[in-house]
Formats: C-alpha cells, sequence, structure tokens
C-alpha cells in the first residue's frame, strides 16, 4: 500500500485548476522547474538555518504544495498535448534534485546522524533508477512501494512538523532514517521484480 495510489482522487481535485493554468498559458515544464527551484531554495535555507526549528512548519506544507505540483504538471502534459522528451528528462531529474534538497537539512538536526540522511538521499534517487528502467525497458514506469516518493514526502513532512513543534526531536527516532533505508531498499527491490513481471 502506497500513498500513491491516492493519486486518482487527487487529480480530479486538481483537474479545473489545471484547465485554469492551461487557459493562461501556463506549461508542464515551466511547473517542473518552477517545483524544483522553489525545492532547492528551501532546502537551501533549512539547511543553512536548520537550528531555527519553527522555519521547518514550511517543509510539509511545502511538500504537500510540490505534490500538487507534480500532479498538475503530469496532467497538463497528458491533457494538453503538451508531453514531450525534455518534459520527460526535466520531469525524472528534477525530481531527485528537489528531493535531496529536501531531505538535507535532516542531516543537521539532532538526533539523525549524517550518515544516515545522506543513506537516504542515496537510496532515493536509486528507488527512482530502478522505477525509471521498468520504462526504458518497455514495461511501464514502476511506483511501487513501501517508500516510494509520496510515502517519502509523508515521513519528511511529518518530521518536519514535529521538529517545529518540540523543538527538538527524541533520541529515540535516532534510528529512523536507517530503518527507512531499509524500507527503500525494498522499495527498489519491489520495483526491479515487478517490473521484471510484467515481461514474463
Amino acid at each position: 500500500m502506497s500513498i500513491y495510489q491516492l493519486k486518482p482522487t487527487f487529480q480530479n481535485l486538481l483537474r479545473p485548476l489545471v484547465k485554469r493554468l492551461e487557459q493562461w498559458g501556463i506549461t508542464a515544464n515551466q511547473v517542473t522547474l518552477f517545483a524544483c527551484g522553489f525545492s532547492l531554495f528551501w532546502g537551501m535555507i533549512l539547511t543553512l538555518f536548520s537550528s531555527i526549528s519553527s522555519l521547518f512548519y514550511l517543509l510539509p506544507i511545502w511538500l504537500f504544495l510540490r505534490m500538487a505540483l507534480n500532479a498538475i504538471d503530469g496532467m497538463l502534459a497528458r491533457e494538453f498535448n503538451q508531453k514531450s522528451d525534455l518534459g520527460g528528462y526535466l520531469n525524472e531529474i528534477t525530481d531527485v534534485v528537489a528531493d535531496a534538497a529536501l531531505y538535507l537539512p535532516f542531516a543537521f538536526v539532532t538526533p539523525f546522524s549524517a550518515e544516515s540522511v545522506m543513506g537516504f538521499i542515496f537510496l532515493a534517487i536509486i528507488t527512482e533508477f530502478c522505477g525509471v528502467l521498468g520504462q526504458v525497458h518497455g514495461n511501464g514506469r514502476r511506483y511501487d512501494g513501501p517508500l516510494g516518493k509520496s510515502d517519502r514526502a509523508f515521513l519528511i513532512g511529518a518530521l518536519g512538523l514535529a521538529y517545529a513543534y518540540f523543538g527538538e526531536l527524541s533520541i529515540y527516532l535516532s534510528s529512523l532514517f536507517w530503518l527507512a533505508n531499509l524500507a527503500l531498499i525494498l522499495t527498489a527491490y519491489n520495483r526491479v521484480k515487478r517490473g521484471l513481471a510484467t515481461t514474463s
């Protein structure tokens, strides 16, 4: 089970806004680049000022908005004939870049170790790479969980909210990113396994 499975319902809620954006001349690639650019900016701010916990209140808000923007750019591309090879590259590249920028601040938040957070960033990239490989081999992009992009956004958003509210995080959470890394390894395995299964 993954939050990604809620995507069709989420898209239906966004459809009126997507139609309005298309009428205003907003393109899918513009939405993609904006979402990545602001993620880089906000990730840099949180990394530089990671000791100011109240700033992290805005992290779950932006993660939700970014999820909406990711859905919007896809809908603009599919439903308004804006699909392009460039858009495909931008979609995959900017996703992992933006994710890395938004995960990085936790490398400087106690009680997490920099190694566990950097491992999380690395494995998140590998997981998305495994998803793309399904498409490369003609079996379709894989979004299997248990810790896909939407699930990671929920986890990071919840951590950001907890850090902002309490001002510090319990030492009992120190192993959280290591556990998440195991879930990412399982996610990558599931994507490869199910991608291969479609060829049999």
